[in-house]
């Protein structure tokens, strides 16, 4: 076999993955994600959009700012405005792409763009050449490339190249293909685009038919030599291109991928787990690589092989992704330092200021159970810069129960600006009391759209993890909470989807003002 050759991994979780129905993001969430993005060592991280609000354009320029070691990209439509917009966001990286798009397929070209196969052909080059004037990396992408005449394809991403583009993106934007025709496409453009040979070919598939992977991976035995894709595979309607399955199934399998990436295996469990604290989004236990069954075994048969043998049942190990093995259990009596090493152990290094909140919340939590497992170890460090993600937190809840009458709720919160606010309700439950107490304090009326809770560990006294999902205003928003009292965890998730919320409606009036005065 020949050498492997490095293959690029685009990491968009914050722009595209972003984009998911309750996956907002705030600035300081973000950057916390970039951080572990470069720990985990993603080559490129699509930072955003920045065009499309003052707030995208923010959270650019910062990740440009603050990240150091990937490349920091920016998206751009094919139009002058965008490009200078996102230029201008990414000045400050070290390393910096500007990633420009235009629709080729025929259905965008008739219903979206209201453009002849010539415009789109010149925009592209215009929006390449300005940008490449702009910065050195220049990535363009044909949306809906999939869907498009594969000769147009080919014509586009010539011009494309001859323009000065560095990387030329074949998206399967709406999940249609299949992986023999992704193999065949890439082939195609490899044999007949002339200069093709002196860039990168990427992918970005989206997983509408459950294929993101599949296909991704075709790309790259055809001569793809970028991945773009998200932890978790987080993204528009079925998501996208999972960055763990795609690294994992490239390590395990040499034998059929010529290629090596620059991660670090075993960072993916740790960002797997700090993405959904940070978006209220769980992974599915049968998730591979870092769903919670994902190297479980019941069955007898496959206990039996696995004393025997782990590689019987296991293609990996669970310490290459960063599930470490053992369940260490702490408790009351165990000291700062010792949080800290379990924490380092499991994946996440504590700064002097994490340490300190995880360590409160560690002893309180040590004061009500018996046992600290590494979950909830785990659920303590991930939440230790994550609060309630907004104005207000929980003073004081009080909630009564009885079988035979209404729950009733009592709540005090304070926000950020020194102000009180105190509500009552009465409801079907503790539960739904205790967030219709929150409505009237908060004066806010969301619709509840769904309620999970999970253990967070084992036994009676263990944690529960509760996810809500509100919507408000045509959009969806996540919260989550951790408490040993379920009411309790129910009740701080609800407000930090209720903070999420008022994030969306400050940035709301920032973007609007912001656009008077630029009109003014």
């Amino acid at each position: 076999m020949t050498q492997a050759d490095t293959l690029t991994i685009f990491d968009t979780t914050l722009r595209d993955g972003e984009q998911a129905p309750g996956c907002s993001m705030t600035l300081q969430e973000k950057l916390r994600m970039g951080r572990a993005l470069a720990d985990l060592g993603v080559d490129v991280i699509e930072a955003g959009f920045p065009a499309s609000s003052p707030g995208d354009f923010e959270s650019v320029q910062t990740l440009a700012r603050e990240i150091e070691g990937p490349t920091i990209c920016g998206l751009a439509r094919c139009n002058p405005g965008d490009i200078d917009r996102t230029a201008e966001a990414i000045a400050d990286a070290k390393a910096r792409r500007i990633h420009v798009f235009i629709a080729t397929s025929p259905i965008h070209l008739e219903h979206k763009l209201n453009m002849t196969k010539s415009e789109v052909l010149a925009e592209a080059i215009k929006g390449v050449e300005q940008a490449r004037g702009l910065c050195d990396d220049v990535e363009f992408s044909a949306e809906d490339a999939l869907r498009t005449e594969p000769e147009y394809l080919a014509e586009v991403f010539e011009a494309a190249i001859a323009a000065g583009a560095t990387t030329v993106n074949v998206p399967d934007t709406v999940g249609y293909t299949m992986p023999g025709e992704m193999r065949k496409l890439v082939a195609y453009l490899v044999d007949n685009v002339k200069g093709i040979g002196d860039v990168t070919i990427s992918t970005h598939c989206h997983d509408d038919l459950g294929l993101a992977v599949a296909n991704s991976l075709s790309a790259v035995s055809a001569g793809a030599r970028q991945v773009e894709c998200t932890i978790n595979g987080i993204g528009e309607r079925a998501g996208n291109c999972s960055l763990e399955e795609v690294v994992m199934a490239i390590r395990t399998r040499p034998d059929l991928y010529p290629v090596t990436t620059n991660i670090d295996t075993t960072r993916l469990y740790p960002t797997s787990r700090l993405l959904t604290t940070v978006t209220g989004m769980q992974v599915a236990r049968n998730k591979a690589i870092v769903g919670a069954n994902a190297f479980a075994h019941e069955a007898g048969i496959h206990q039996h092989g696995m004393l025997k043998h782990s590689e019987t049942y296991e293609i990996m190990r669970p310490q290459d992704v960063g599930i470490v093995g053992t369940n260490l259990v702490l408790g009351k009596h165990s000291g700062r330092h010792a949080l800290r090493d379990r924490a380092a152990e499991l994946g996440y290094e504590l700064d002097d200021a994490e340490l300190a909140r995880a360590f409160k919340r560690f002893k309180a939590l040590a004061d009500k159970k018996k046992e600290v497992f590494d979950s909830d170890i785990e659920a303590l460090v991930l939440r230790a810069n994550v609060g309630t993600l907004g104005p207000w937190s929980i003073e004081a809840l009080h909630t009564t129960s009885a079988s035979d009458a209404k729950s009733s709720a009592q709540v005090r919160l304070s926000h950020t600006n020194g102000d009180v606010a105190e509500g009552s309700a009465r409801g079907n439950g503790p539960v739904e009391a205790a967030f219709c107490a929150i409505e009237e304090a908060v004066d806010l009326k969301p619709r509840l759209e769904a309620f999970d809770v999970h253990s967070v560990s084992v036994g009676e006294d263990a944690q529960g993890e509760v996810s809500v999902t509100l919507e408000y205003d045509g959009k969806t928003f996540r919260g989550q909470g951790v408490r040993t009292d379920i009411i309790e965890a129910g009740a701080r998730a609800f407000l930090q989807a209720i903070n999420r919320i008022e994030s969306h409606r400050e940035r709301s009036r920032s973007d609007r003002a912001s656009r008077t005065q630029g009109a003014a």
